[in-house]
Parts: C-alpha cells; sequence; structure tokens
C-alpha cells in the first residue's frame, strides 16, 4: 500500500516562494524577537551593521524566514526605534495634577532611551513617525493643553521640548573628550580671551544630568500659565 500523502505544504516565503529554513534548537521566529535581536545588534556595531543577512546570522534562521514577520530592513529600522521609545507613563509617586513632574520624568525617559541605544537619536529625525512616539506627542500636548497652554502655542511648545530632548542627548552621546583633555581645554581659557566660561569652569562640569533638568525647567517656566 502506497504511503498516505500528507496534504500539508512547507512554509514558503511570501516573497520568493522558497522553502523558509527551519533550524533545529532555535527558538521560534517571531517579529518580537527579530526586533530584539536588531536592537542588540545596533546597540553593538551601530546603524550600518544591520544587514538582513547579519541579522538572520545572528538569529541563527535563513534571511528568507525573516520576510515572514518583517516586510525590509527599513521595516526592522521603524520596529527597532519604535521599541526602544515605547512610554509607559509616569511612576505613581506622579501626581495627576502635577503637569510639570509628569513633563520632567517624559522628557529624561526619552533622553535616557536614546543615550541607551545612541543610534536611536540619529535615526529618529529620519524614519516616519511610529506609535511610540507619537504617543508621548500626543501626551505631552494632552498636559500642555490641560496645564493652560493656549492651543496657539501647543504646537510652538512641543517642538521646543522636542529640539531641546534631541539636542542634549545628541551633544552629550558624540562629546567625548576625556577628564585630561577637558582639564587641559579649560586651563588654555585662562591665557586666552574667554574670562566668564573660565571663571564658571564650563569644560569641566560634567553634571549632564542636572544640566539637562535645570534646562528643562527653565523651559518650562516659560510654559507656565502666568
Amino acid at each position: 500500500m502506497a504511503a498516505k500523502r500528507s496534504g500539508a505544504r512547507g512554509k514558503r516565503s511570501r516573497r520568493t516562494g522558497e522553502p523558509v529554513q527551519q533550524p533545529s534548537g532555535e527558538p521560534p521566529l517571531s517579529r518580537e524577537r527579530i526586533v530584539a535581536t536588531a536592537i542588540d545588534l545596533l546597540d553593538a556595531q551601530g546603524l550600518d551593521a544591520l544587514t538582513m543577512r547579519r541579522l538572520a546570522d545572528r538569529l541563527g534562521s535563513g534571511v528568507m524566514s525573516l520576510y515572514w514577520h518583517v516586510d525590509s530592513k527599513e521595516d526592522v529600522f521603524d520596529l527597532a526605534l519604535d521599541s526602544v521609545l515605547d512610554y509607559r507613563g509616569p511612576p505613581e509617586m506622579v501626581e495627576p495634577e502635577n503637569w510639570r513632574a509628569e513633563i520632567v520624568h517624559m522628557l529624561e525617559d526619552w533622553r535616557a532611551g536614546m543615550l541607551r541605544h545612541p543610534w536611536s537619536a540619529s535615526l529618529l529625525p529620519r524614519r516616519a513617525l511610529g506609535p511610540s512616539i507619537l504617543g508621548r506627542l500626543e501626551r505631552m500636548s494632552k498636559i500642555l493643553s490641560s496645564a493652560g497652554v493656549a492651543d496657539a502655542d501647543v504646537n510652538a511648545a512641543i517642538w521646543s521640548l522636542w529640539n531641546y530632548v534631541m539636542g542634549a542627548t545628541v551633544t552629550r552621546a558624540s562629546f567625548d573628550l576625556s577628564d585630561d583633555e577637558r582639564a587641559e581645554a579649560q586651563q588654555r581659557l585662562a591665557s586666552e580671551r574667554y574670562p566668564t566660561i573660565e571663571r564658571s569652569r564650563l569644560l569641566l562640569d560634567s553634571d549632564w544630568d542636572g544640566a539637562f533638568r535645570k534646562g528643562l525647567d527653565f523651559l518650562l517656566d516659560g510654559l507656565s500659565p502666568g
């Protein structure tokens, strides 16, 4: 008696129709696993290192298997960026009526996320805005409107805060002078025509977090309803 032929067909790539590799000993592929692995690769090697081949190698799968879950490398970039910018809301100790505290928490969380994943700050301005960043902008708009910021001023307020966070993050991530180099540069100020920044010891000030928070307070003071 002839063996019964199975009616089940092996999975095939939705793009090429070729059989999808199913490596043994590896967890099943999923969009979540692909995105998490892409983030690890971006953190370790930067934007230029992400290719579908390298991603597949890290996942222990065939390249075409990835296309069951993502559309392209650009899709992976969008998903990775949206993942690292996800915002789960303020901690419980932030009172709902304390609009400044929630804005501060949201923006400090945003900056911290980009510093943990430095590639995200350079990628964000070049990508379509995903659900996570749009959710932040929507939440900020609601908070500012509820705090009394005029409708005509909300957009300017949002972009001012955006520019501040992005600028502060890029500056912190790219400012890589050593302590010795900073000290040497500060010493040179004494013999040159920069008495004000020499007196304030600008080049030795390494309190990045404190400077970010104080600058944010300056901005929020200007947004506070009179």
